[in-house]
């Protein structure tokens, strides 16, 4: 039987902030499963390895035999979440919502444990909220309160519009505690204000005020800005199995600890040895392959795993373009097409820029030798093998 002391050791693993530590204690103690919260607003249904980290945490959760509320936000996705942005952001349609949730729901069980999950819409309780109970729980707080918020002030001194209804938010979110009698939420480290919410909530209504976990905004593969695929700097959790594991090789040995603390299930204790090892030697190689094949089976399976090995010791060691890849057909002009687009148009690069960028950092190899003349034009009736990184791969003919 898992401890108390084994317990808080385990949730708070990776995490940013607890509050309350005892609190936390006092309800392990009561014996029962907890009930743990976390909100998501189906905004961004194409999940990458930092959604993930909020997942895992509630995943950990599960294995201690607590019962988890996965909670669409149906409703407050109609308001849109201002957390970190400038700008009103734009509401979703019901449609849009139902769409983005069922795609959330089918990812994140690659995670979760569907026995002990219970999978909610905060439309079930605010839908049958009067205008009379709306205008109670608006009453509940005031506009210099809501003006602490760190993203709501700056936007108020930079004189950008703030419209009433994204105050409501924090409001909705916090009283989503109050209708599920949550034990204990998550969220990431902007969450706070809306967490502290909750609690504030659940003091006026009586119930127990929730424990707060804050977890951290994973770095991306730059090891610099938050993992976005804006930034091209994300792994997502649908990508290829050798596309992950590729990419989860680049990583610095410095990130890769970052990385195993709030995204890999071992053990503390294997983890502890892994760094003890690595210390006294260890090519750190060698427990980022470990680390990379727990993840791409954990969303492939252990075959993807073991095949995903397998290519990037073909294509990284022995220097071999794997057998798989793409086949591309573009059609070209009378004068052929700029090497920069054709990089763009078989999906090597984003965008030509990106493209003109790889080939002066001499990121780009065409049959196995580097190119770096932006000039240079492919004529139709070419066929050749692109390779741009270590990874992008692509057999494009020109017709």
């Amino acid at each position: 039987m898992t401890t108390i002391d084994q317990q808080v050791e385990i949730i708070c693993r990776g995490c940013d902030e607890l509050l309350r530590e005892p609190e936390l204690r006092e309800k392990l103690a009561a014996g029962r499963p907890l009930r743990i919260k976390a909100g998501f607003d189906p905004t961004a249904p194409d999940l990458h390895l930092g959604h993930t980290v909020l997942i895992n945490k509630l995943r950990q959760f599960q294995e201690l035999g607590h019962h988890v509320l996965f909670l669409i936000g149906d409703f407050t996705g109609m308001i849109g979440d201002p957390t970190g942005k400038n700008a009103t952001r734009p509401p979703l349609t019901r449609e849009e919502i139902a769409r983005n949730a069922e795609t959330y729901t089918e990812q994140v069980f690659r995670i979760l444990d569907r026995s002990r999950t219970e999978v909610v819409f905060n439309s079930t309780w605010m839908d049958r909220m009067s205008a009379v109970d709306m205008i109670r729980l608006a009453a509940s707080h005031t506009v210099a309160r809501m003006l602490e918020r760190d993203d709501f002030s700056k936007r108020y001194r930079a004189n950008q519009p703030i419209a009433i209804h994204e105050f409501l938010y924090p409001l909705v979110q916090g009283y989503d505690s109050v209708a599920l009698k949550a034990d204990v939420e998550l969220g990431g480290t902007d969450q706070k204000f809306n967490l502290l919410m909750g609690r504030e909530l659940q003091k006026h209504h009586g119930q127990p005020p929730q424990c707060i976990l804050t977890m951290p905004l994973l770095e991306g593969l730059d090891g610099v800005n938050k993992m976005s695929k804006s930034l091209g700097n994300y792994v997502g959790i649908q990508e290829p199995a050798v596309e992950i594991f590729g990419k989860l090789m680049s990583v610095s040995d410095e990130l890769m600890w970052r990385y195993i603390e709030l995204l890999s299930f071992e053990p503390l204790e294997v983890i502890r040895q892994w760094r003890a090892d690595v210390a006294g030697g260890r090519n750190p190689r060698e427990v980022k392959v470990a680390f990379a094949q727990e993840i791409v089976s954990r969303f492939h399976g252990a075959g993807a795993a073991q095949h995903a090995l397998a290519d990037f010791e073909a294509r990284f060691r022995q220097h071999e373009i794997p057998e798989d890849i793409a086949e591309v057909k573009l059609a070209a002009g009378a004068e052929g097409l700029p090497i920069a687009m054709v990089l763009k148009q078989a999906g090597l690069t984003a965008s030509t820029s990106d493209a003109l960028r790889m080939l002066a950092q001499g990121g780009v190899k065409m049959d196995g030798e580097k190119i770096s003349d932006k000039s240079l034009r492919l004529e139709r009736g070419v066929s050749v093998v692109l390779q741009v990184g270590k990874r992008k791969f692509a057999r494009v003919s020109l017709d």
